[in-house]
């Protein structure tokens, strides 16, 4: 081992990158069946780029990742950061909410070194397996000091993404992430890292939000909006138990015209109704063909409408006004 290497430290949490299938060439297996030991053993070569250790924070598919786990995973992250001795963090995360975890995580995390989250698309007994190399490539990544700062970043398939930004685009392709409004934070091919920018928005460090709080959070649901949508589901929502709801829209977060009057009735009583989009890739705008000042909606710009509804549950921790809520989605 080369010495004075950086030392990282690695939480598993189950996913595809642990998974396990009875053939190398089918489809189905099963996630979460490696445990971290049997994972960094799996990657050649960890021991010239850092000094990593780690632990099993749970072992699950990301469908069953819950905010009860990912509040842990952010206070465990904290904690561990607190060390002199610690220089990065990875976490290994299915694919399926990767993307909600790490932009929980990017508004959580209260340190400036590096976090980074890494998974595979192919279980660890797949032909092709591409475990391994995303695993090193963010280790890679987590040991570079020009990787400091810049948020929590997710690693796949050779590209480095921001938090805020990437989305998964396909059900089973290696190349699904893309970060298709702000583009990539950077590459890493075999553990060369190279860096195009930083983030555009609040995160880690900069972030009002912390863990300091009672589970559960805040409800909020989201609800997709289509042709001829139902108005009562806005309904059923509320009735449950929700304080807000994200409209994932069509086109520029749009609804039908019963569906605004049903939002807009109980925008009025105080639940905070969030414009997001279906679409994948843009932004939502205020006040373009929905007079959201009129209506009391908020519009989640950038933010797809998973990420959204993060924002929001967090936001609803303390009293807010719409206002104030709006200036939030700007900012992170």
């Amino acid at each position: 081992m080369i010495k004075n290497l950086p030392d990282i430290y690695v939480l598993a949490t189950g996913g595809t990158i642990a998974g396990r299938a009875g053939s190398s060439t089918k489809a189905g297996y099963t996630s979460g069946q490696l445990d971290i030991k049997e994972m960094l053993k799996a990657v050649p070569d960890l021991d010239q780029i850092a000094r990593v250790d780690g632990e099993q924070v749970c072992n699950i598919g990301s469908q069953d990742m819950s905010f009860e786990i990912m509040t842990r995973l952010a206070r465990k992250i904290n904690e561990t950061l607190e060390k002199q001795e610690i220089d990065g963090i990875v976490v290994t995360h299915g694919t399926d909410t990767i993307e909600e975890t790490a932009f929980f995580l990017n508004l959580t995390v209260n340190c400036t070194k590096p976090v980074i989250m890494t998974g595979s698309m192919r279980p660890s007994t797949a032909v092709s397996a591409d475990g391994p190399l995303n695993l090193f490539n963010a280790v890679a990544v987590a040991a570079d000091p020009e990787a400091k700062a810049r948020g929590v970043m997710v690693v796949m398939n050779d590209r480095i993404h921001g938090a805020h930004s990437l989305t998964k685009t396909n059900t089973t392709s290696v190349e699904t992430f893309l970060s298709p409004v702000t583009g990539l934070m950077g590459t890493v091919i075999y553990g060369e890292v190279k860096f195009f920018r930083g983030s555009f928005r609040k995160h880690t460090r900069e972030s009002e939000f912390t863990t300091d709080y009672d589970l559960p959070l805040p409800r909020v649901d989201i609800i997709y909006a289509c042709a001829d949508m139902p108005p009562d589901l806005i309904d059923a929502s509320v009735s449950r138990g929700a304080r807000g709801i994200v409209i994932a829209g069509d086109g520029n977060g749009n609804m039908n015209q019963g569906s605004i009057k049903a939002a807009a009735e109980f925008a009025k009583k105080g639940i905070f109704i969030v414009r997001a989009s279906r679409v994948p890739t843009g932004t939502v705008g205020r006040n373009v063909e929905v007079n959201d000042d009129a209506h009391g909606f908020i519009v989640s710009d950038e933010l797809n409408p998973a990420k959204a509804r993060i924002l929001l549950m967090l936001a609803l921790l303390k009293p807010r006004t719409g206002e104030e809520v709006q200036k939030l989605f700007y900012e992170y």
